[in-house]
């Protein structure tokens, strides 16, 4: 069972003054280290084309855009692998849109290389990735069966999908309202799913879509309860809504910097008698993110030498150097991991290829 009650992770939530202050002195409490960690990446979009059409989304592109990617193949996801070996990339992040199969010019494409699912496709991706690389696949792909999870399983290292809220009601706003796949109850049982699987996992939420603080709470509590039963949640992501040009939310507020804190506090001591770790994405929060560190956050979470960011494409990467820099003048120490965190990386998690894939990394 959680630790924090709703009315108590409220009370953080609606914090002020002084009070702000005495609860992110609480975390350092329990802080049982000063490592912040942080996951050298590639991330790799293998198609742009989506099911949902959510309204602060600028990854998704439509079939007919001619900058879309369609479907990459196996040549050219290959050679990005390859580049990123060079720089040292341990983790090999896969995303695309969710069912893109659902559409004929994906399907297609497919077909043409000898695939009738995008599952199919992925989980070769990721033999190949393993096969004839030194990284480890992450796949974050939208919501998946128990037995497509069951199948990626074997040949992921870890994967991920965001509740982003467990609340119905944001279906009927901007930020949901075209995207099906974004049903708290799907989303909800693809985790749980994973949690049957013993699939070490990455999940979070995403505040400043309308959402109110009871919400909040009632989705960090989700999360908590999903992780009480099976124990997979390597991670939690506190992630701020960000308005880029174009999207259908470009004018829609960001969350305060203020709620952000709290929010990272909340969740910090909604999980401090775990060992799940909170991360705050650094390159939406250029200016601010090393107060994060002080609301009890420690992952950085993905970091790319080689690729950008593809779903908040206006906000880039910070360099290594740049996020040693900001770790050691808060007075952390930065720290590379695996995008399998280190608990997990056992026989009753994972399988005999990867862990002989992590033992070489090793």
């Amino acid at each position: 069972m959680s630790n924090l009650t709703k009315e108590e992770i409220l009370t953080i939530l609606n914090a002020k003054d002084s009070d702000i202050l005495k609860y992110m002195s609480k975390t350092a409490e329990y802080r049982e280290n000063n490592l912040i960690t942080y996951s050298k990446n590639i991330f790799i979009p293998l198609t742009e084309i989506c099911r949902n059409d959510c309204g602060y989304c600028n990854f998704k592109k439509n079939p007919d855009d001619p900058n879309a990617i369609i479907l990459k193949t196996k040549d050219e996801i290959l050679a990005e692998l390859k580049e990123a070996e060079k720089y040292g990339c341990k983790e090999a992040l896969f995303t695309f849109g969710e069912d893109a199969d659902d559409e004929e010019i994906v399907q297609m494409k497919l077909n043409e290389f000898g695939y009738n699912n995008m599952c199919d496709y992925i989980y070769d991706i990721c033999e190949m990735t393993l096969n004839e690389t030194s990284l480890l696949p992450h796949t974050n792909g939208g919501n998946f069966t128990f037995e497509n999870l069951k199948k990626l399983k074997e040949v992921n290292a870890s994967m991920g999908l965001m509740l982003e809220n467990s609340s119905n009601r944001l279906m009927e706003l901007p930020a949901h309202k075209k995207s099906p796949g974004k049903n708290p109850q799907l989303r909800i049982e693809t985790i749980s799913n994973a949690g049957k699987l013993k699939i070490p996992y990455t999940t979070g939420i995403l505040i400043g879509i309308g959402e109110t603080k009871e919400e909040i709470a009632e989705s960090l509590l989700t999360i908590k309860d999903i992780y009480d039963e099976y124990g997979h949640i390597q991670e939690v992501i506190i992630q701020n809504f960000t308005p880029i040009p174009g999207i259908e939310m470009e004018n829609w507020p960001e969350p305060s910097f203020l709620d952000m804190i709290r929010t990272v506090i909340a969740g910090s001591l909604l999980f401090k008698d775990t060992d799940v770790s909170i991360q705050v994405p650094p390159n939406l929060n250029n200016d601010t993110a090393q107060i994060f560190l002080l609301c009890g956050a420690d992952d950085w979470g993905g970091v790319s030498p080689v690729s950008p960011d593809y779903v908040n494409i206006t906000s880039p990467w910070p360099g290594i150097d740049e996020l040693e820099k900001l770790t050691i003048d808060t007075g952390f120490e930065l720290t590379e991991r695996l995008c399998v965190y280190e608990k997990y990386i056992n026989a009753e998690w994972l399988n005999e290829l990867l862990l002989e894939k992590i033992s070489n990394l090793s």
